[in-house]
């Protein structure tokens, strides 16, 4: 970071789970809290199996000294050994989602899950969008095509943003009751993270733009609100392959 560049208010950071167990423990507490308060005890995401799983990636939203953790967002990459969280979420009312993402799989596919935020992080004008754009970043770097998740109706129009759209071939033309009876998720797909043509022109360019500077500051935009914060990105994995999770059927 040169002497001349803005000072950042947070960092977004991603690392192979496995990588940092410190962090993940941070991430899992601050997690769990955010959603004590309304009102939910269990979630599949919310398990904490995932921090020594080697497929799984971790964004957090940190102080520059790395002693908070204010939010994140996991990318779960599809590995034939462990099923997705949307495979556990989702499963058990509509079956298709296995054979879905098994074939998905060939080509490299994956989940974007535990995402949120704590109240002290939105105040400083950064929500869970910013975990979620970071996580279509980092897919290029693991070789995943497409990402899943299940959203909540606030936050379908920030996954568009990215380039995720309803994947209405599940469910209730996409919907379910989950994490319970009285809340309503959504899947979405995000088909390609190499071209990303679903996604917002400014979003795209960003993304594009992070992929090749994994570590910079940059001054974002935020959604729905009429001012920008400086963030600084810190996105490159160690000890990854393009080629890890494109897994073929033998």
């Amino acid at each position: 970071m040169s002497a001349s560049a803005p000072v950042p208010k947070i960092r977004l950071r991603a690392f192979r789970s496995t990588d940092d167990p410190e962090t993940c423990i941070k991430f899992i507490e601050g997690h769990a809290r955010v959603l004590e308060l309304i009102g939910i005890k269990k979630v599949t995401s919310s398990n904490h199996d995932w921090m020594y799983n080697s497929s799984s990636f971790t964004i957090v939203v940190e102080s520059l000294d790395r002693s908070k953790v204010y939010g994140g967002a996991r990318i779960q990459a599809a590995d034939r050994r462990t099923p997705l969280p949307i495979e556990d979420a989702t499963g058990y009312m509509d079956p298709k989602i296995y054979s879905i993402v098994d074939n998905l799989t060939n080509d490299g596919t994956s989940e974007l899950c535990g995402l949120w935020n704590s109240r002290e992080v939105a105040g400083m004008g950064v929500g869970a969008f910013f975990a979620t754009k970071a996580g279509v970043v980092i897919s290029e770097q693991v070789g995943i095509k497409s990402i899943f998740a299940l959203c909540a109706p606030t936050t379908v129009r920030f996954a568009n943003k990215v380039g995720c759209v309803i994947y209405d071939e599940v469910g209730n033309e996409g919907t379910f009751y989950y994490p319970k009876l009285d809340l309503l998720a959504t899947v979405v797909l995000l088909k390609n993270t190499e071209t990303l043509e679903d996604a917002d022109e400014y979003e795209r360019d960003s993304i594009l733009y992070l992929r090749k500077n994994l570590h910079t500051v940059m001054l974002e935009k935020i959604p729905g609100r009429n001012f920008e914060v400086e963030i600084e990105y810190d996105l490159k994995l160690h000890n990854v392959s393009t080629h890890e999770f494109k897994l073929p059927k033998l």
